[in-house]
């Protein structure tokens, strides 16, 4: 009978010591979140930068697509770019035809992109004597500045990216 309660006294003391040492301390605890809370410092900054050059990239693929489809059309109308009503360069061009112009039939593009940088579409033309200019129409809803005369399309913000490259540049 002795070595019956010895033996159970034993297993109560082995459950006795796998509950005590089953749970953290709450040391053990505060050590996680300070390496989590310092590795999610780090961390933070980089993904926010991602963020930042996705933009940027987005932004000069859709200025290779608009130039593409600027060309694409002159192509087509005898070196007229978009813009221009009735494709005739006598007139004055507008954002309206160059959207019209473009999209019509999806032939040169199914629409006109944002600039993921400011988030408009809309198109600001630029007259054959006026010169495009960095920040000339920013604080403006439009995405971009385009000047048929030239066949020149520019985004519609002011600023560097995070290469120093200015976004007028590209």
């Amino acid at each position: 009978m002795d070595k019956k309660i010895r033996e159970i006294r034993g297993l109560e003391s082995v459950k006795s010591v796998e509950k005590t040492c089953s749970a953290f301390s709450l040391v053990e605890l505060m050590i996680v979140v300070a390496i989590l809370g310092i590795l999610a410092a780090l961390v933070i900054p980089e993904i926010q930068g991602q963020s930042q050059r996705a933009k940027e990239a987005a932004a000069k693929e859709n200025l290779r697509i608009f130039r593409e489809a600027i060309e694409r059309y002159a192509l087509d109308h005898n070196g007229i770019p978009p813009g221009y009503p009735n494709n005739d360069v006598t007139k004055t061009p507008a954002g309206l035809y160059v959207l019209s112009q473009l999209t019509i039939l999806n032939k040169y593009l199914p629409k006109i992109p944002k600039n993921p940088l400011n988030g408009y579409s809309a198109i600001y033309v630029v007259g054959e004597g006026a010169t495009i200019t960095d920040g000339m129409m920013v604080g403006s809803a439009h995405g971009w500045i385009y000047q048929p005369f030239t066949k020149s399309i520019k985004l519609n913000i002011s600023g560097i990216d995070s290469e120093g490259k200015p976004y007028f540049d590209y």
